[in-house]
């Protein structure tokens, strides 16, 4: 399963939506997801990839990750996990 795959199936499941509705022009508002669903997202991609992501839940617009839609997000993973290689 790619990389792109496994995110989105995450934040599907956060969202409680299948997979297929997740596109990577979403935003996690446009799928309902909330402030608590986004840190809930953030630890299970941690999980599931062994990795840090840089975000901060106190202050979003402060973090070097782009959660503006599912493609930034799945960009801002491959960028760590290449560093992480």
């Amino acid at each position: 399963m790619s990389i792109n795959d496994r995110v989105i199936a995450i934040i599907a499941e956060q969202a409680v939506l299948d997979p297929s509705d997740v596109t990577p022009d979403s935003t996690l508002e446009d799928l309902g997801i909330d402030s608590l669903g986004l840190v809930e997202s953030i630890f299970a991609i941690e999980e599931e990839f062994d990795i840090s992501i840089p975000f901060n839940a106190n202050e979003p617009s402060q973090s070097d990750f782009d959660i503006s839609n599912v493609a930034a997000i799945v960009a801002g993973i491959e960028k760590l996990m290449s560093e992480k290689a």
